[in-house]
């Protein structure tokens, strides 16, 4: 590892109190499963069985679930080992130089605030639904972007806003907030699970792969946006207590519970009805419905809503501590590395960044570019995997309070799994993404270099050695 990686590894264990440590295991791990069970379940998993894979979305999803449970326990390793708040970015400023990190973080912003931005959109949808089914019209004005007809989706902006203001309270306050939503969604699934098992028609898996194996590999590259978010467990790094232990409990338990859940009910889905009868905005609600059961149908949708609400907000508090953690290096304007004295969250990051992902998701029809979050996501899995190769061979003695076995097998699969899930995107996509970084690489090279605190320590170097 090079000086400036030492140098800023020094300077998270020196400032790790700045953030206040007060998350057990199982609060990481209700943060790790608020983040991935969401859109992913309650919409995605219906559009891909109808135009992917039937049955077979089963599959989809355990290809996916592989690809992330490698990268999981990269992550697991590093978190234990680099700790700090900036996820990808922080492991790979340690093990790959400060331009990769860079990179990563810029592609980890984008990530996020995309994500953010088309969630908060879809909560709008639900919302606007629930109301309709009480029998009140919101102004289609009021609930749709201009290119869409109206003058603002003022739901999805308020949402980010008052997500914006519960960031700012703590995150002990908030993390409890999230704790109740995510039983909120969880007991949804469960009285799903509870109807379904007696609706099962072995007939609708006559056919399991009715679009053949590369479409259902295409499918796992389309419900990898179920998972995305579980990285955003390790932001939590500095404010867990006992971190070596904690995290990696936290960011693998979410995850192997999530997949547990994900196989389950797209199993009970293809089960219940026909594949082909799945594309729907709400899949879960509307199979409840084709069964006769208006009420559960409704928990469901009351399900949706909160399961959008903790992925919100935990994109939410990754970006932010993401955005601190790049401040911190000097890559970004450090006045956005300022901590609240009293509730010690980056309040400047939090409302900044609100205010753009608020305008984006009320002015903006996000769409197609959905798919720049899947992309984004994989690039930074591949880098993280990458990270713990790279630090096993350039520090073989750092501390590992959680060391992977059957290195490199692991963070070799994970990096094979990422990209072979990569290559199954469209290339408009990919030309999205190659723009955005090269936007990226612009930014350093007229900001970032100049002010990097790697650069700074560089020139005291210099001047000493003078």
């Amino acid at each position: 590892m090079g000086i400036f990686a030492k140098k800023r590894v020094s300077d998270i264990e020196e400032n790790q109190g700045q953030l206040q440590r007060c998350l057990t295991a199982f609060d990481v791990t209700l943060l790790g499963i608020g983040a991935i069970i969401g859109a992913g379940i309650f919409v995605v998993t219906g559009v891909v069985a109808a135009t992917h894979a039937g049955p077979a979305i089963v599959v989809s999803y355990v290809i996916a679930g592989l690809a992330c449970i490698f990268v999981a326990l990269s992550y697991a390793e590093l978190a234990a080992s680099i700790g700090g708040c900036g996820s990808a970015y922080g492991y790979a400023y340690a093990g790959l130089g400060e331009i990769i990190a860079w990179i990563i973080g810029w592609d980890l912003l984008l990530e996020y605030g995309l994500g953010i931005a088309t969630v908060s959109i879809g909560w709008s949808g639900y919302v606007e639904n629930a109301f309709e089914a009480v029998g009140i019209h919101l102004p289609q004005s009021l609930v749709n972007s201009p290119a869409e007809g109206g003058y603002i989706d003022l739901p999805a902006v308020g949402i980010v806003m008052l997500l914006s203001l519960l960031l700012c309270m703590g995150v002990r306050e908030s993390t409890r907030i999230n704790s109740l939503v995510v039983g909120i969604k969880l007991l949804a699934i469960a009285i799903f699970i509870s109807i379904a098992v007696f609706h099962v028609d072995m007939n609708n898996w006559q056919v399991f792969m009715p679009f053949g194996w590369a479409s259902t590999v295409q499918g796992a590259a389309l419900v990898f946006f179920a998972y995305i978010g579980f990285d955003a467990v390790s932001c939590a790094a500095e404010e867990t207590i006992n971190p070596q232990r904690n995290l990696p409990i936290g960011i693998i338990s979410s995850l192997l519970v999530c997949t547990l859940v994900y196989v389950i009910v797209s199993a009970l889905l293809t089960l219940v009805v026909p594949y082909n009868t799945l594309d729907a905005k709400s899949p879960v609600a509307e199979v409840l419905l084709s069964l006769h059961h208006p009420f559960a149908a409704g928990m469901i949708s009351a399900g949706a809503i909160a399961g959008l609400t903790t992925v919100l907000y935990v994109l939410y508090y990754g970006l932010s501590r993401i955005f601190l953690a790049i401040s911190r290096d000097g890559l970004l304007p450090k006045r956005f590395a300022k901590l609240h004295p009293r509730t010690k969250t980056p309040v400047p990051v939090i409302l900044v960044s609100g205010v753009i992902m608020a305008l984006a998701a009320g002015l903006t029809p996000i769409g197609e570019l959905a798919e720049l979050v899947n992309i984004g996501t994989l690039a930074a899995f591949i880098l993280v995997c990458g990270g713990v190769i790279s630090l096993r061979i350039t520090n073989p003695s750092m501390p590992r309070p959680f060391r992977l076995r059957f290195h490199p097998f692991i963070p070799v699969m994970g990096i094979v799994f990422c990209s072979v899930l990569m290559c199954s995107l469209p290339a408009a996509t990919w030309i999205r993404f190659i723009v955005w970084m090269i936007i990226g690489l612009g930014v350093y090279a007229m900001y970032g270099y100049k002010h990097s605190n790697a650069r700074a320590l560089e020139g005291i170097r210099k001047k000493d050695g003078a």
